[in-house]
């Protein structure tokens, strides 16, 4: 179908890389050792990666333009903190500076005297950890008690008040009456008691951990970094061993001689690494930030890497062995250079579509990955294709591969076995003048080809992936969002523990949830009283708010002024008694924003409850948002930890999005440069097809749907193409007569470099299986589902497919099998002298026909111009 063909870019630009292949071959030592320099220079880069870490949580796995943020800038424009005298935690617009520990009782409840006795042994040792300061008047020695963050005047802010109610009378805990979750009508308990038991009357019968919270100062830089000391030191030096605890466990937070490939193979790992070394000096050199994620780059380097290496040897191995090595060069990077620039193109462009998410990390490691992708594919068509020229001067010499010293071509019968074995080569097939195929090659070509291409296999290939498709579309619907904190640290992190222990014992109440009110409204008109509490009312009656644990300066204020018989039913009355009730009840200070004697703003707190999972983080984010847009005065609802619950709202979008966008451009690319269009969908297809697979097998495989996997996901992309492109090529490529010679001449070619490919992409991140980082585990996992899938749909699916729906190749003039000799033909029919003096010997086992033509004059007898012998 020679209409349908878009290789008008395919042509031209395989010229191009024929010349390129030549020069390459005419000036090895240039292309070898420029590569190098620039690598050397630009490895430079690597003096600044300490300074371009960023391991700041928020920044790299939070959205960019999260409304979180600008809801937190409002808050602290209106509502800054004072940790100084007035420090209130629930009043916090950040996390804040703080060490918290979890003490869990050894029997089934904490709450006696002996668990408490051992709480303020506990706690006696966190308050008298010191550290050295430096101060304008020298060296300084700061305990907690100077850089805690104070409620009144030299006083800390309580680290539990359960445990401060009882510090000067132990015996108390065992006696006094806990109510839950008020203590004593002023403490809330949810968060620093754990694991409760409530009697009838809601009074704690036994509890199993109690949670200390440290608060330190962060108001301005110098007690920020004093803190940010202090919290570093305890890490590494707090030893809660050494306080011999008996009743409480605590928990922190915080083989051919000659035409051997050896060397080849192993350059074209070098190449992989100068890529890595030019491409990430560079970005380190320009500044880019380094994020942990960008670790598991270099695996996916050298996988793409080795890849494109397999791909331009077996393009080598097809060439002409008697061939010059410029000419056999030429041919090489006509062959497989246009292959590898489609799969270079698509994985770059892949990555940097990437660069389009919300997400720092991902934005990092898009950029990174891109770019080294890019140096590879230039490495490989330079440095490793000068390193294979230079190869092939030893080959064309018929030199050892080890010590390059000349060898014979032929056994010698007189000789061992181990030394014709070891010290004779340079054989191959004077029926092709090539080099004699590998096993597998021969393997994919002479029994699995035509097994794929019988009928029935056809069959159960297309069940297989029935039940391929159906297993992936039910994951898809099994898919959870949003990253868990605690799998940014690793498995023996005591961050990881301290989250289990609070998700155990301290999963009934969840964030403390601000309700501000964003405009100056008349709070003194009761029109606006009725408005704020029906809307606070609303809140209420969501699932996951608490109707008893709201609170209200509003409320409290009126309930004072009705109490002390104030007049606030107008603006100055109102505003002015504002500073009475304030003296009172300084706390609720901190929730008017009061300028030019006018309430600019003000804030209200609900409380969140049962808040256990990714899935209710997210509803409850939900829930609340569009309570606050169906109040009647204008509202927003912020908590710290919402920064976190962003992700919720744009993670699908962002990795539809991504993954829209670049199936089209790969598409496109296809298009130009696969000379075939419906070829060209039918690598589309398979991009969507892998795609659908690894997002519906990683939810089966535990792993959700986050900034971390949507890296993965990306990666997914450029890989798809890789594997669907080389087929696809070889396919649209070949000059055979039917779909099912053209399938089994692609896995000819391309089959083993394929399997050769994937196998070592998953031998290289294999490692990252057994790490104890759940970031390395997901890469190993999402790269294994992308790699096994993708050589399923590249060895499998796809030959089958293009057999049954792409039969799209332009049809040959001549017969596949034919061989063409030039000789004279006798008056018998026989051929006499002809140039490679062929005989019946050279084709044994071959399926093939010689047509002969004749060098005779024109005769009307078209048997002595062109007779076919099948042999």
């Amino acid at each position: 179908m020679p209409g349908c063909r878009t290789d008008c870019i395919q042509r031209p630009l395989s010229l191009v890389f024929y010349k390129l292949g030549k020069v390459v071959s005419r000036y090895p030592w240039w292309f070898l050792f420029i590569p190098m320099v620039i690598s050397a220079g630009l490895g430079a880069g690597f003096y600044f990666l300490p300074q371009r870490q960023a391991n700041d949580i928020e920044n790299e796995f939070t959205p960019i333009g999260g409304p979180a943020k600008s809801e937190r800038e409002f808050v602290r424009t209106h509502f800054p903190t004072n940790d100084s005298g007035h420090f209130s935690a629930q009043r916090l617009y950040t996390e804040g500076l703080f060490v918290s520990l979890i003490a869990v009782s050894m029997s089934d409840n904490i709450i006696n005297v002996d668990s408490f006795r051992e709480l303020i042994n506990l706690d006696e040792m966190v308050q008298n950890m010191s550290i050295t300061v430096t101060e304008p008047d020298g060296d300084v020695i700061v305990n907690f008690q100077r850089l805690c963050a104070e409620v009144q005047e030299r006083k800390c802010m309580e680290v539990n008040p359960l445990l401060s109610s009882v510090q000067s009378n132990l015996s108390l805990i065992e006696t006094i009456s806990i109510s839950y979750p008020m203590f004593q009508g002023k403490s809330f308990l949810g968060t620093s008691l754990g694991g409760v038991t409530l009697s009838p009357n809601n009074t704690v019968e036994k509890a199993k951990a109690v949670r200390l919270v440290y608060y330190l100062r962060e108001e301005n830089e110098h007690d920020r970094k004093n803190s940010l000391l202090w919290i570093e030191h305890f890490i590494k030096s707090v030893n809660i061993d050494s306080l011999q605890l008996k009743n409480v466990q605590v928990i922190l937070y915080l083989l051919d001689c000659v035409r051997n490939k050896f060397w080849v193979a192993a350059f074209g790992v070098v190449t992989s690494g100068l890529a890595i070394l030019s491409s990430f000096g560079l970005l380190l050199l320009c500044g880019v930030p380094f994020v942990i994620t960008v670790a598991n780059a270099p695996f996916l380097i050298l996988g793409v890497g080795v890849d494109d290496m397999f791909i331009m040897v077996s393009s080598w191995q097809q060439t002409k062995v008697k061939s010059r090595v410029e000419e056999r060069m030429g041919k090489t990077y006509e062959e497989a250079a246009v292959s590898i620039t489609i799969t270079t193109l698509t994985d770059v462009l892949a990555f940097y579509i990437g660069i389009m998410t919300s997400f720092g990390s991902v934005q990092s490691f898009c950029i990174y990955a891109g770019t080294a992708i890019l140096f590879c594919f230039l490495y490989n068509i330079t440095c490793f294709g000068a390193f294979l020229a230079l190869n092939g001067r030893r080959e064309e010499s018929n030199r050892h591969w080890l010590v390059c010293k000349k060898v014979p071509e032929q056994e010698d019968d007189h000789r061992s076995h181990p030394y014709n074995l070891c010290c004779v080569g340079g054989k191959y097939s004077e029926i092709t003048d090539k080099e004699y195929d590998h096993p597998i090659t021969d393997f994919f070509s002479g029994q699995y080809g035509p097994f794929l291409t019988n009928t029935w296999t056809k069959i159960i290939v297309l069940g297989l992936y029935g039940g391929y498709l159906a297993g992936s579309i039910y994951g898809c619907f099994q898919v959870q969002e949003g990253i868990d904190l605690r799998n940014l640290a690793t498995d023996s992190s005591y961050v990881r523990s301290f989250y289990d222990n609070e998700d155990l014992y301290f999963n009934q109440y969840g964030p403390r949830v601000m309700v501000v009110v964003t405009q100056e409204v008349s709070y003194w008109d009761i029109d606006v009283h009725n408005k704020i509490d029906r809307c606070m009312e609303s809140f209420k009656q969501t699932s996951y708010v608490s109707e008893d644990l709201s609170e209200s300066w509003l409320t409290a204020y009126l309930g004072f002024a009705e109490l002390f018989k104030f007049n606030v039913t107008d603006e100055n009355n109102f505003v002015g008694n504002l500073s009475r009730f304030f003296t009172l009840f300084s706390d609720f200070k901190q929730d008017v924003d009061i300028q030019a004697g006018a309430i600019k703003a003000s804030r209200f707190f609900i409380q969140t409850m049962n808040v256990t999972s990714a899935i209710d983080e997210k509803n409850m984010l939900n829930q609340v948002r569009d309570t606050a847009k169906s109040c009647e005065v204008p509202v927003l609802v912020y908590h710290p930890a919402f920064i976190y619950f962003d992700q919720y709202a744009v993670i699908i979008k962002n990795t539809i999005q991504n993954i829209a966008v670049a199936a089209i451009v790969m598409l496109v690319i296809s298009l130009l440069l696969i000379p075939n269009p419906l070829c060209s969908l039918w690598v589309t297809f398979t991009i969507a097809s892998i795609i659908a697979g690894v997002t519906g097998f990683m939810a089966l495989w535990d792993v959700n749907l986050d900034s971390i996997s949507m890296i993965n996901l990306v990666i997914c992309i450029g890989f798809s193409v890789d594997f669907s492109a080389h087929i696809s090529y070889a396919f649209v490529s070949s000059k055979k007569s039917t779909a099912n010679k053209r399938v089994i001449e692609a896995l000819h070619s391309l089959g083993y470099p394929i399997l050769q490919g994937g196998l070592s992409t998953i031998l290289g991140v294999i490692v990252l299986s057994t790490s104890e980082s759940y970031i390395f585990r997901t890469f190993f996992k999402i790269i294994f589902l992308v790699i096994t899938f993708g050589m399923l749909h590249g060895l499998v699916f796809l030959p089958v497919f293009l057999t049954l729906f792409g039969n799209c190749g332009h049809k040959p003039h001549g017969d596949d099998n034919t061989i063409k000799v030039k000789g004279t033909i006798d008056d018998n029919g026989l051929v006499e002298n002809t140039k490679d003096n062929l005989s019946e010997k050279h084709f044994s086992n071959q399926n093939v026909n010689i047509s002969y033509f004749s060098n005779e004059a024109l005769s009307p007898d078209p048997v002595k111009d062109k007779q076919t012998t099948p042999l």
